[in-house]
């Protein structure tokens, strides 16, 4: 799926670097789960990007966080992942993330067993998308009218 022409508006203010790491796990995701949906936010504090098989991020199983100086890569319910080989940021009730600098040092192997049972924990709690056929869509869903972001 490609993206939405509107993401790579709200990626520009970041470094080339930023905004390459950020393209390079969205590739990742959407090339790994292709029937996936993006859901996009152009929000306060960062660029989100969330992929579900709906258009709710209620059912989103993975996400990714564009910050200033790194990118997150996040699970939605990570707390409920038994198949954790890595050590999860988080303090909330349910999402965990890795921050990531280099595209060559994400751990792609233990990312994708990490992603696929993320989707399935959003299946079984909502059946309606197992084997949903759906044409996958990159979506903006809000726009943030003051937002931080970093001075080139």
């Amino acid at each position: 799926m490609k993206p939405n022409p509107a993401l790579k508006k709200f990626l520009a203010p970041y470094d080339e670097e930023i905004q390459q790491l950020a393209m390079e796990l969205r590739n990742f995701v959407t090339d790994l789960v292709p029937e996936a949906n993006e859901l996009i936010w152009d929000n306060y504090n960062a660029v989100a990007l969330a992929y579900s098989k709906s258009e709710k991020l209620k059912d989103a199983f993975c996400h990714i966080a564009v910050y200033a100086k790194y990118v997150n890569f996040g699970f939605n319910r990570g707390t409920e992942l038994s198949k954790t080989k890595l050590k999860l940021s988080g303090k909330g009730k349910l999402i965990r993330h890795i921050s990531v600098k280099d595209f060559q040092e994400f751990p792609q192997d233990a990312i994708k067993d990490m992603i696929w049972e993320a989707v399935g924990i959003s299946e079984r709690l909502n059946t309606d998308l197992i084997g949903k056929e759906v044409k996958p869509k990159s979506l903006v869903m809000s726009i943030s009218e003051k937002k931080i972001r970093p001075n080139k």
